[in-house]
């Protein structure tokens, strides 16, 4: 736990603070968004190799189900054709993946942040050249109190997960057959599940949480939206 502090809690809460002190006013809200836009770029690398890994994998998953239907009595065939198309096709099946290893330890942290990091007892884990705020305002714009679950950040999350979602399915409509069923179900799931698990997990969090949910949605749909558009050109 003491790894974890030093190397992901405590540098972003720190640097949540300076955002704050650095702000007039010191609004939490606009603090929490400028920490949001930073972390974002600097995922941007390995960003853009995971919405085109995603991209490539949901372009091939009709010719995946034909060979999982073809060989569904035989998985060494199967193992080997899959093999195949992933390498003729030059995608990671696991490339998308990575980045959500790397952000998933990065949300508990701004969860411990946000829930543990507004209490004055947790200001003793600033560094000492980063000023003590003394009393942190969770207002967001003077309306919503960061510290409090908000149902109504949690549909705006809801919302752009959609969007998000959106942004990176395919256009056009597939032929019919099995591989089509197959990804207008898995299409549908991820068009709607993901939303609707995005509201379930915001709902009762600190609306602060939500509001890092919602710039990071926003700023990965316009980046997934930029990406697919050069990468179609």
């Amino acid at each position: 736990m003491n790894f974890f502090n030093v190397i992901l809690y405590q540098p972003l809460f720190n640097l949540l603070i300076i955002l704050y002190n650095c702000i007039p006013g010191g609004d939490f809200g606009i603090a929490i968004i400028i920490l949001t836009l930073i972390i974002r770029a600097l995922l941007v690398p390995l960003s853009i190799k995971s919405i085109r890994s995603q991209k490539q994998l949901q372009d091939i998953q009709p010719k995946i189900k034909e060979i999982q239907e073809k060989y569904k009595n035989d998985k060494e065939k199967q193992a080997q054709e899959l093999l195949e198309i992933y390498k003729k096709e030059k995608v990671n099946p696991f490339g998308s993946l990575f980045l959500t290893f790397i952000q998933l330890p990065i949300l508990i942290a701004l969860y411990n942040v946000f829930r543990n990091g507004l209490n004055s007892g947790e200001l003793a884990n600033l560094y000492s050249f980063v000023a003590a705020p003394g009393q942190i305002n969770t207002l967001f714009l003077g309306i919503v109190d960061l510290a409090k679950p908000s149902i109504l950040f949690a549909v705006i999350a809801a919302v752009c997960q959609y969007l998000q979602t959106k942004t990176l399915l395919p256009k056009t409509k597939m032929p019919a057959g099995a591989g089509a069923d197959f990804t207008k179900a898995m299409q549908f799931q991820m068009t709607y599940l993901l939303p609707f698990m995005t509201f379930l997990v915001l709902f009762k969090l600190p609306s602060a949480l939500g509001l890092y949910w919602i710039v990071g949605g926003l700023f990965s749909t316009v980046q997934q939206y930029l990406i697919l558009k050069t990468k179609n050109k």
